[in-house]
């Protein structure tokens, strides 16, 4: 198969719309189950954080198994159990069966970002790394389109919102079947041409010299004495709470703006393919920057400062009142956390030989799910107490604080000199 690297993005890709849809029946649905329940916003914030607390944990233990277990079996594993936690929370009946299942759909669902960093660490060279990966990122916002109209429909056929969960859920084994048949390493595919390995195993190459001593994952004590790890950390913690408070809370608060639930489904896809054009947007015209000779890091720090500009476009929404309005500037807000979000997903990869990618990524992944725990019980208490404008102003800010972090700690040191990080 020609261009196979191509086929596995796409696999990555199919993955994270699966991902996307299993967590977000829960939030489609979640006017009508606060309805039915009884449910403050803060009562909705607990059954959240139950979620971000496990997927917070479970990045970076599921980081450092994938890379254990390698690629394949690691993220077949994580599937398998984020789709049964999913397909369970059909049989909740309170708050606190609500939380344990999603507890269980956070700890399953972790590992999908640290395997498919790995997988692009595996399978592209840097040049088409930023393609690669907005491809599987762009997979949130189109998993998280698609979601309303597939839960409401279902939601809708079958007058009742369990069938919604098991239906969705079961799409992840869809996914796993196909993925056993057609993942593997470029060193021993089936499929892969002589000319698409080489090429591949040349890049890596070029930009491993060490390997990484033997190819092992490095141990947690070195990376964490590392600034690009930090600087890895830190600009993905205080961004992904942006997107969660968006995919979250997105339905809630045009409610609280006075829109109904059906009015609210007609924009509802427009600031999520708004984050997928912005995917593309960071790791396209990245990917072109090196290309034209920029080095790795000012390409992706470049477009982290584009990235941080236009998320400050969640003010405005404060004042205004028609829903196009607001629909344009999360629209602007999230084409510009996804571009951002795009090279710092790309930043492991970039920084570190395949062995440790997934464990670089799974401890960011921690951190962002800390990040998002606080910022989801502070939006339910805020929004219970007051509104929802001090959290759009607090969602503009954060992005800085990541901006700071990427400029001031990715860059070249005397670890890239002995080969533990990549040179950017």
């Amino acid at each position: 198969m020609r261009g196979l690297r191509w086929y596995i993005g796409g696999l990555l890709f199919l993955s994270t719309v699966v991902n996307y849809i299993d967590r977000q029946t829960l939030s489609v649905l979640a006017p009508e189950l606060k309805k039915l329940y009884g449910w403050t916003n803060s009562d909705f914030a607990r059954v959240l954080i139950a979620f971000r607390v496990a997927y917070a944990v479970g990045q970076t233990i599921a980081g450092r198994v994938i890379d254990h277990l390698g690629t394949r079996r690691g993220l077949s594993v994580g599937v398998a159990w984020y789709s049964l936690a999913a397909i369970s929370t059909a049989w909740a009946n309170g708050l606190g069966s609500f939380m344990a299942a999603r507890f269980a759909l956070g700890l399953g669902e972790a590992g999908n970002w640290p395997g498919a960093t790995k997988a692009v660490s595996e399978w592209f060279p840097r040049r088409e790394s930023g393609w690669a990966v907005a491809l599987f990122d762009s997979g949130s916002s189109v998993g998280a389109a698609i979601a309303p109209w597939l839960v409401l429909s279902l939601y809708a056929t079958f007058g009742s919102w369990r069938p919604a969960f098991i239906i969705t859920g079961a799409l992840g084994f869809l996914w796993m079947a196909l993925f056993l048949v057609l993942y593997r390493k470029p060193e021993d595919h089936p499929l892969i041409t002589e000319e698409e390995r080489d090429m591949i195993l040349r890049d890596r190459n070029q930009v491993d010299p060490a390997e990484n001593a033997g190819g092992e994952a490095l141990p947690y004590a070195t990376l964490l004495r590392l600034p690009q790890t930090w600087g890895y950390i830190v600009s993905k913690s205080f961004t992904d709470p942006v997107w969660f408070f968006i995919t979250d809370w997105f339905a809630i608060y045009l409610v609280s703006r006075g829109f109904s639930v059906e009015e609210g489904l007609l924009a509802f896809w427009v600031p999520f393919l708004a984050a997928d054009a912005g995917n593309f947007f960071g790791g396209g015209v990245s990917s072109w920057l090196i290309k034209r000779g920029w080095s790795v890091g000012a390409a992706r720090k470049a477009i982290g400062v584009i990235g941080t500009v236009g998320m400050t476009l969640l003010v405005p929404t404060i004042f205004v009142d028609t829903l196009p309005a607001i629909i344009a500037c999360f629209a602007v807000s999230t084409f510009a956390y996804a571009a951002f979000s795009t090279v710092i997903l790309n930043l492991p990869a970039d920084l570190f030989a395949p062995p440790s990618v997934a464990s670089v990524s799974g401890m960011g992944g921690t951190g962002a799910g800390l990040g998002t725990i606080a910022a989801i019980y502070v939006t339910g208490r805020v929004a219970d107490h007051y509104s929802f404008a001090p959290i759009m102003v607090g969602a503009s800010v954060l992005p800085l604080v990541a901006l700071v972090a990427m400029l001031a700690l990715v860059r070249n040191t005397e670890a890239t000199r002995r080969g533990l990080v990549r040179e950017v």
